[in-house]
Formats: structure tokens, C-alpha cells, sequence
């Protein structure tokens, strides 16, 4: 019986990387552990971030300048614009978005719309009617323009029909 070691080029095939990279792998997890797969940048700070310093002085400014309550105080698009005009601070909405939020200066709070009641039915028909109408070349070139009317009843009753001659007055 065979020993159940799992070869490398196995190994390779299995993780999809080549015969040379999961060598390098293996050397590194006999010298280091599971602790030497891990990626060599994770939990290292960006080398794109902003400054501690910058991030404060921009949130302070927030503080100061463009927050209140949560009806009135700046969205993050809004601040970063106004930082940008006003104070020369350049930083993105997104940036700014995740910083506000990581110090509750902003919350993803949905604003309602306020409700609007449906208007009633109308018991009987003509009541209350909307009518549209358009002349146009409904058939392409192959027939007169015509307007095409269209009513809606306040009963909930939707009609429509196809004018061919123009009224006086209507282009």
C-alpha cells in the first residue's frame, strides 16, 4: 500500500496554481507555518491612505462647520464638495462616507417620502377625465398622420382611439 502523502504537483492541480508556485508554498509553510500563507501585506495600512493628521483635521471640520442634526447636517457628497470650495481639503465622497460613518457624524438613514392618500373612484363614468392626444406618423410612411386620443376615467377606465383629420387650431 502506498503512503497518503499528497504530492505537490497534485497539490498544484488542486489549487490551481502552478508546479513552481506551490513549491514555493510548501517551503514556506514547513519554515513558518499556516502563518506563512498568509498574504505578506495583510494588516499593513494602505499606502494610498490619507494621513491620521489630515483625517482628523477634515472630521473636525465636519464637526465644526458641517454637521447638526440629521435632517440638516451635510451628506458626505455635500461636505466633500464644500471641503474641496471652501477650505481646500480634497478627500473623496466615499472616503469621506466611511469616515463620517465610522464616527457617526452620518447615518445611511432612508428619508421617507411623505404619503400621499389615492384619490377615490368616481362612481360613474365621465365624472372626472384626463384626455392626451398627439399627431403623429403612427404607421411610418405608410398612411396619414393621425392623433391617437387617449382618456382615463376616474372610474379606472382606460380608452384610446385613432383620429385621422385634425381638428381647427391643431397642427
Amino acid at each position: 500500500m502506498k503512503s497518503q502523502t499528497l504530492r505537490l504537483v497534485d497539490a498544484a492541480k488542486m489549487m490551481e496554481v502552478s508546479y513552481r508556485q506551490t513549491k514555493r508554498l510548501w517551503k514556506r509553510y514547513r519554515g513558518e507555518g499556516a502563518k506563512g500563507l498568509q498574504h505578506r501585506s495583510a494588516g499593513k495600512g494602505s499606502n494610498r491612505a490619507k494621513p491620521e493628521k489630515f483625517r482628523r483635521k477634515v472630521l473636525q471640520l465636519i464637526r465644526e462647520k458641517y454637521s447638526g442634526t440629521d435632517r440638516s447636517g451635510f451628506g458626505p457628497t455635500l461636505a466633500a464638495e464644500h471641503l474641496a470650495d471652501e477650505d481646500g481639503l480634497e478627500v473623496g465622497e466615499g472616503t469621506l462616507r466611511r469616515w463620517m460613518l465610522a464616527e457617526g457624524l452620518w447615518s445611511r438613514m432612508q428619508r421617507r417620502k411623505a404619503h400621499r392618500k389615492r384619490r377615490e373612484r368616481r362612481e360613474h363614468f365621465a365624472d372626472l377625465v384626463q384626455l392626451d392626444g398627439s399627431f403623429q406618423a403612427w404607421f411610418e410612411e405608410r398612411g396619414p398622420r393621425r392623433c391617437l386620443r387617449i382618456w382615463d376615467d376616474a372610474t379606472g377606465t382606460t380608452s384610446c382611439q385613432m383620429e385621422n383629420r385634425k381638428r381647427s387650431g391643431q397642427r
